[in-house]
């Protein structure tokens, strides 16, 4: 994939505000590209750019990556829980009441 999808994809995440989350999915759906989940998880794994807020981004379960535990395990799911993002029981993100909805 070009450059050009990659810058995209983090346009569009980087609009989602704090305390919301968005779905791998769901950013390819909003780039116009609906069959390349895949390609944004990879976007997202490869980012470098501190401006652009990956750990909003989890998969369609609501689960989190360990990419994105930089730090220590549990790395994102603390970053997410730090803007008010509420997981479930089971330790995934409650996507009814955090999903982004632009």
């Amino acid at each position: 994939m070009s450059g050009a999808v990659f810058a995209a994809f983090y346009r569009i995440v980087r609009r989602i505000p704090a305390g919301k989350v968005a779905t791998y999915g769901q950013i390819a759906r909003l780039a116009g590209m609906p069959r390349c989940a895949r390609t944004v998880g990879y976007a997202m794994a490869g980012c470098t750019d501190p401006t652009v807020p990956c750990h909003r981004v989890v998969d369609r379960f609501g689960g989190t990556k360990a990419c994105f535990d930089t730090f220590a395990p549990g790395t994102q799911r603390a970053l997410l829980e730090m803007e008010g993002v509420v997981f479930t029981p089971e330790g995934r993100v409650d996507l009814e009441r955090c999903q982004w909805n632009p």
